[in-house]
């Protein structure tokens, strides 16, 4: 038998150097179809992300696609490089949507890494990347930084690497948003009467539906992602694990807690940062995901037809968001039913 190189097995924690550059490959355009197919695997009822009609009514030419939609599939790119070996996503910072996405547009990413730390039992360590998506004007789409736990290839092999970047508590707002000059936004076609003044600091909205999320669902949203990470495709190797199964792409469950805060902020259809995200705990097929939704801030705009909120949302898993109080228990730990807690600002109109 001869041995080659050819085959990419991906990077390994020791594989990795701050001030890395990575082009990743596979550029993709975005079709009708997999609008479809985010709609069927999450529910999402974004008007703006649901009707030519309605987005015209806004000054589009077309329907832009969800953020969540066009993150998923431009961080995709970046799997097989930085998260192909990896044990778990941990976290996400600073990430914004600077431009619109449309079908027929292709997105591309490329990333630096900007941060390793060895983790103690020198079985693996944290890979920290700054990532930037393009499409193919290369106006750029999205930017974000997250770190990642992967595998060592050898163990017990000390690198002595501790360089832990930091990160802005928020995204900062800028005096530009590409989103049109709003003007009368249909209640009707939307689903919600509230806008931006409807909105106080400290409000709490217990959005009470469920999803349960089908082992089939993470399993076909991570391939339409070309979200390769072996954690989420492999269940052969992942049931000699201490989790026993594939882990549930945390995408997928930022997009399903998403999707279920519609109830309480339909106008709320732009998504403009995410300012921090922790998976608290792993999600796996079969899981029922509730949520619930703090209001952390109202923010005003030099534009008069927009403002911001930003929002704190936490999922938990087979637990109703009415049963929680607090997402911490008395140890300063996250309960065991809570997977997510995401910290992102969006954009709502105005009442005009």
């Amino acid at each position: 038998m001869i041995l080659n190189n050819k085959i990419n097995r991906g990077n390994y924690f020791e594989d990795f150097a701050i001030h890395q550059k990575i082009v990743h490959p596979l550029p993709r355009t975005i079709s009708h179809g997999d609008v479809s197919l985010y709609i069927a695997l999450t529910g999402s009822r974004f008007a703006l992300h649901s009707s030519e009609v309605f987005a015209q009514s806004l000054g589009y030419d077309k329907k832009p696609i969800d953020d969540l939609l066009m993150f998923h599939l431009t961080f995709g790119k970046s799997v097989q490089d930085i998260s192909l070996n990896a044990i778990a996503n941990l976290g996400y910072a600073e990430i914004s949507f600077p431009n619109p996405v449309f079908v027929g547009d292709t997105v591309s990413m490329k990333s630096t890494v900007i941060g390793l730390k060895e983790n103690s039992n020198l079985k693996s360590g944290v890979v920290y990347v700054h990532s930037i998506g393009y499409n193919q004007d290369g106006l750029e789409v999205l930017n974000l930084k997250r770190w990642v736990m992967v595998h060592k290839r050898e163990h017990g092999i000390s690198y002595k690497l501790d360089s832990v970047p930091t990160f802005a508590k928020t995204t900062p707002i800028k005096e530009v948003i590409t989103i049109p000059k709003l003007h009368d936004v249909d209640t009707l076609a939307t689903g919600g009467k509230y806008f931006f003044e409807d909105y106080e600091k400290g409000e709490r909205l217990t959005h009470p539906e469920g999803l349960t999320i089908d082992t089939s669902d993470h399993t076909l949203a991570t391939k339409l992602y070309q979200n390769n990470a072996k954690v989420h495709f492999d269940d052969f190797m992942m049931k000699e694990t201490p989790m026993g199964g594939r882990l549930m792409y945390g995408g997928h469950v930022i997009s399903v807690a998403r999707s279920l805060s519609f109830n309480g902020l339909q106008n709320a259809m732009w998504l403009y940062a995410i300012n921090s995200g922790v998976h608290a705990n792993p999600t796996f097929g079969g899981d029922t995901i509730y949520a619930y939704t703090e209001i952390l801030e109202t923010i005003e705009h030099e534009r008069e037809d927009i403002g911001l909120l930003r929002l704190r949302t936490i999922a938990l898993k087979n637990m109703r968001a009415d049963d929680v109080e607090s997402p911490i228990d008395s140890d300063g730990k996250y309960l065991k039913n809570v997977v997510l807690d995401l910290d992102y600002t969006v954009v709502i109109p105005r009442n005009k």
